[in-house]
Formats: structure tokens, C-alpha cells, sequence
């Protein structure tokens, strides 16, 4: 069965029209589905490089080796060998022979490496076992380190700043970073996924301290450190200058700066990875200086209040209470004196018996100032309390209340829980929260 589609003449639209109208429809959800692709493309795109695992043992990196063999297997270990020999030296360790220096290597990092023949030119790395070396270095290897600083590492090249918005040689340089032998706890971003969005290099110029703690508080840590490298080439497959920028803080404050060449493309990793070694050691000498302590307006826990004037509050609520109860034995008094003054009662019904006053202690979860002014109104408005003052106030814990109450302990439970509050119960002791 056949379907025609016609447009009704009386509608005073043409079918030209009418098919101008379907297009543009068309096209806004065109527009529409390539912008969400568009969105999913930029947090799952592959930008993430993963830091290689921390380890605490020793690393000496760029040791470079230049041995000859017999064959190219005999001249590459004769270079591991060399390259272990170098190492040593450079942590200023004692003499000790091949074998004993052996047993103290737990890897050897290959940086870069040309095998030949019989030749093996190479940039290597040394990895000391800590337990092992620390006898022959004269120490434990252990060194005061720094709180989790979150590194934010900002390269900008061809006018363009980016951190984990793609992938890049700067980010891939500190991923690379051994940094377990520093004094620098790095927590490093892997830039995956939604890293790429709430890192960037946008975040380094903000300065709001709320918008700062959420970032840290993702990563697990208790500031930042912002090192920035500006990269240019002089012209395509020529040298590359780089200066090379620490700093650190929310407010993006300056420590050192330098500058470094490369000769070309293939010399830049070498550079980059002398670079981080470079700004490893600033922020080392910086924390020595005291300039790496935590941003204290970072700091978003509970506020607490001065002590002097926790106690100038405490002296006035005491005060108050010791005037609401000189007013309230006046009035006794007063009343006392006028019915003694009207003659005995010529009533026969009995006279009451007289409510014992009694002294009840109350704790309550005061969070806040504002929370425990509510709990000691909501007391002292309970039908029966005769005075009540704060025995003991924190904020943030439990404040101790006494309460002079005439009548029973249980009767005053249930006047709190009357006025909204929650109320338990052992012995004279109450136990109350919002």
C-alpha cells in the first residue's frame, strides 16, 4: 500500500517552505548530537599519562655510559656495570667492591640507549636498595618530607597553556619523575578522565579558597605546587628554549626560574627530564626554608572560638543566670511578704507541698555557637528551671550544662522533648540534641 504525503494548500505554507523548515529542524539536532559527542570526546579522550609507582628506595637518573665488548650483550652489561660505579659516587659512597656493589642494586632504569655491536652508549638510571645503602651512607636514608602537595604541571607552547587538555612532554617528563627519594610528597594526577576538566591551566590564576579546597580534597591533598614550562622553537626541527618556572600556592607564587636549550626534538625529553630534577630540588630547598607549609586559609574545618572570648561569653551567661535568680527569690519573697500580710487562708483546701530544687547536668552536641545558644534557650524556657548556665562549652564536641529544676528529672526530660529536642536519660544526668 502506497503513502503519499501531501501538503495542505489551506496551511498558506509552500512546499518549499515546509521543507526549509524540516532541514533546519534537521540540522540544530545534528548540531545538538555532535556537541554531546563533542563533550564525551573531551573527557574520554586518551590525554591521561599515569605516574610510574613511587618507590623509596635510592634513584640517581641520567648516568651516561659510553663501554665497548666483546659482543653487544658483553657491552651492555659492562655498561649496567659502569652506570652502577657512577651512581655510587654520586651519592658520595665508600669504596666497596663489584660484588658488594651489586647486592646494593635493586634496578637498573634505561633512560635512553643505542646498542651496537660491540659498543653501548646509554642514559641509565641506578636504583639503591634504602635498607641495604643506609649502612654504608652513614644514615637511614629517611628525611622529613612534605604534606601531599598536588602538582599541577602547566606547559605553554605556541601561546597555548595546557595541563591534561592533551597529552604533552612536560606531563609526560613528571609522570616519569621518580620522586620517591625527595623530600616532596607529589600527588600526581593521571589526567584521565574528568582530571582533564577540573585541572587545568585556568585554575592556576583562581584564587577562591573554596573552589581550591574542593580540588585538593579530590585529590587527597593540602596544597599546590604549579611548575611551568614555556617551550619555543626557534623553527621546525631546530632548537627549543625552555624557561622553566616553580611555583607553588593558591595564589600562584613565584619561587626560581631558569632556562635550558635543546637542540632539537629528539634532545628534548633530556631536557625536560634535567628540568624536573632542577624544580625538584627548588621546592626541596623551599621546604627547608618553611615557604611549602600548608595554605592555612585552605583550611575549611570547623571555625573555633577565641578562648578569651569563649570565656567573656561564659562570664556574661553566668552573670545572667545569677541575675534571673536573684530576681526570682525577690519575687518569692515578695509574694511570701504580701500573704503574709492578707491574713491566713480561710480556705480548706490543703496548701501544696513545696517543689524540691534540684542541681541536673545536661550534654549536648554543640557544633556550633549557634547551636549551643539554641539548646540553652530551649533549657532555660522548660516549664520548672530555675537557673541554668554552660558548665563547659565546645564547639565542635559536647557542652556540659547545669540546671537548677524543681520537680523530677524525668518531669524536665519531657519538657525538653516537648520543646523539639531529643532526650536521654541516666540517673540526674541528661543527654539531649537537636
Amino acid at each position: 500500500m502506497a503513502m503519499t504525503l501531501a501538503f495542505p494548500a489551506a496551511s498558506g505554507r509552500s512546499p518549499a517552505r515546509m521543507i526549509a523548515a524540516v532541514l533546519a529542524v534537521l540540522a540544530v539536532l545534528a548540531l545538538a548530537v555532535l556537541g554531546a559527542r563533542a563533550l564525551v570526546a573531551q573527557v574520554s579522550a586518551e590525554r591521561g599519562i599515569a605516574p610510574v609507582a613511587v618507590s623509596r628506595d635510592i634513584n640517581v637518573g641520567g648516568i651516561k655510559v659510553d663501554v665497548r665488548g666483546d659482543n653487544a650483550q658483553a657491552a651492555r652489561e659492562k655498561g649496567w656495570e659502569e652506570a652502577a660505579r657512577l651512581g655510587w659516587q654520586k651519592l658520595g659512597g665508600p669504596a666497596i667492591g663489584d660484588g658488594e656493589l651489586s647486592s646494593l642494586v635493586s634496578a637498573i632504569v634505561v633512560e635512553r640507549e643505542q646498542i651496537g655491536p660491540r659498543r653501548y652508549i646509554a642514559t641509565l638510571g641506578v636504583v639503591f636498595d634504602r635498607q641495604r645503602a643506609a649502612s654504608y651512607l652513614g644514615g637511614d636514608g629517611k628525611a622529613a618530607r612534605s604534606a601531599p602537595l598536588l602538582l599541577v604541571p602547566v606547559q605553554i607552547s605556541g601561546g597555548v597553556a595546557t595541563v591534561y587538555e592533551t597529552r604533552n612532554p612536560w606531563q609526560r617528563a613528571w609522570a616519569e619523575f621518580q620522586a620517591g627519594s625527595g623530600r616532596i610528597d607529589y600527588v600526581r594526577a593521571s589526567g584521565a578522565g574528568g582530571d582533564s576538566l577540573l585541572v587545568t591551566a585556568g585554575q592556576t590564576g583562581r584564587r577562591s579558597r573554596t573552589w581550591w579546597r574542593t580540588v585538593l580534597d579530590t585529590f587527597g591533598a593540602s596544597d599546590v605546587l604549579i611548575p611551568v614550562a614555556h617551550l619555543q622553537h626557534r623553527y621546525p626541527g631546530g632548537p627549543i628554549d625552555g624557561t622553566f618556572t616553580a611555583r607553588y600556592g593558591p595564589d600562584n607564587r613565584f619561587l626560581e626560574s631558569f632556562r635550558l636549550t635543546a637542540a632539537n626534538d629528539a634532545a628534548l625529553p633530556a631536557m625536560l627530564g634535567d628540568a624536573v630534577q632542577r624544580i625538584d630540588a627548588i621546592y626541596g630547598r623551599a621546604l627547608a626554608d618553611g615557604l611549602l607549609a600548608p595554605d592555612p586559609t585552605l583550611d575549611m574545618g570547623a571555625p573555633q572560638l577565641d578562648p578569651a572570648i569563649a570565656a567573656l561569653v561564659e562570664y556574661g551567661r553566668a552573670a545572667q543566670a545569677q541575675d534571673r535568680a536573684a530576681a526570682a527569690a525577690a519575687a518569692e519573697r515578695a509574694r511570701r511578704d504580701a500573704a503574709a500580710a492578707a491574713g491566713p487562708e480561710t480556705s480548706t483546701e490543703p496548701a501544696p507541698a513545696a517543689v524540691p530544687v534540684q542541681g541536673v547536668t545536661i550534654q549536648a552536641a554543640t557544633p556550633d555557637a549557634a547551636a549551643a545558644d539554641t539548646i540553652l534557650g530551649a533549657i532555660r524556657g522548660a516549664a520548672g528551671v530555675r537557673a541554668a548556665a554552660t558548665s563547659s562549652l565546645a564547639l565542635g564536641g559536647t557542652s556540659v550544662f547545669s540546671v537548677m529544676y524543681a520537680g523530677e528529672v524525668g518531669a524536665l526530660a519531657d519538657a525538653l522533648r516537648a520543646r523539639g529536642l531529643t532526650v536521654s536519660r541516666s540517673g540526674n544526668i541528661l543527654s539531649v540534641s537537636r
